[in-house]
């Protein structure tokens, strides 16, 4: 089962590195495809003051640090066309973050990398529309047909987390965890999945519904899972409010492959 989780964002070095020492034990669970997530720069903040990361040069030589250090595969997300290749040379995994998963020249950049894709299903997206977004990047990698098996060959997953419903809250249709797999593997983003978008000058959120959404999508059934992550969430430095705390997530994890092991999921 695939893995990604880590800070939401590259925050001081000792902070991501304690994080990243703390994710060690699920790093060398053999039930795990393991890959450590942050970003370094979360371009998307509601508020201009919100912390938004070292930045592309800075990030990159801390992601490399852990790479060095810990052995992990890396995922990070991308906003913009040109950070594509250099990313590429540290990172495992691109991620096309969910607001910007239609922006072709961002996916085609991406798709040119050796790096795995991650596309995350934007809030306002049906499931069916999310087979473009694959496309574009299996064609520009020489392949003209969209399906599960060519998405896993090529590296190409779909993230899903939620749907607008109505103003300022987000509601997850387990039917897209179905519908998504037509196209690619399904990666579960339970974090935010829970939050609470734009709520005055921040994003909130509710963390406490994190481990049943996760565990329903394991009944349904998918590919993998995304979480956001901090020994103390309460100061993390974004999307605090729906992260969960390291040690619960071990539970949690616990909890998905007893489900997957009772339902007989591979």
């Amino acid at each position: 089962m695939i893995v990604l989780t880590g800070p939401c964002v590259l925050e001081d070095r000792d902070t991501v590195m304690r994080i990243a020492e703390k994710l060690k034990p699920l790093s060398e669970d053999k039930r795990v495809d393991f890959y450590f997530k942050a970003s370094f720069d979360k371009a998307n903040r509601t508020s201009l003051d919100s912390f938004r990361g070292p930045g592309l040069d800075e990030g990159l030589k801390l992601f490399q640090e852990i790479k060095e250090q810990f052995g992990y595969r890396l995922v990070t997300d991308i906003h913009e066309s040109y950070q594509a290749a250099p990313a590429a040379e540290v990172l495992d995994v691109l991620q096309i973050p969910a607001f910007l998963c239609r922006q072709t020249d961002l996916l085609v950049a991406a798709a040119k990398t050796d790096c795995k894709i991650n596309i995350k299903k934007g809030q306002f997206l049906a499931a069916g529309s999310m087979k473009h977004p694959v496309e574009k990047v299996l064609r520009t990698r020489g392949c003209d047909e969209v399906s599960y098996e060519n998405s896993k060959e090529n590296n190409v997953w779909l993230c899903e987390r939620g749907n607008t419903f109505g103003y300022g809250a987000l509601v997850v249709d387990m039917k897209n965890l179905i519908a998504m797999r037509e196209y690619a593997p399904v990666i579960f983003d339970a974090t935010h999945s829970a939050q609470v978008p734009s709520t005055g000058g921040t994003t909130g959120g509710n963390a406490a519904i994190v481990p049943s959404l996760a565990k329903a999508a394991a009944a349904v059934g998918v590919d993998g899972f995304f979480f956001e992550t901090h020994f103390d969430p309460s100061v993390a430095l974004s999307d605090g409010p729906n992260m969960v705390q390291v040690d619960e997530l071990y539970k949690v994890i616990d909890d998905i492959f007893a489900i997957k092991d009772v339902l007989g999921y591979n």
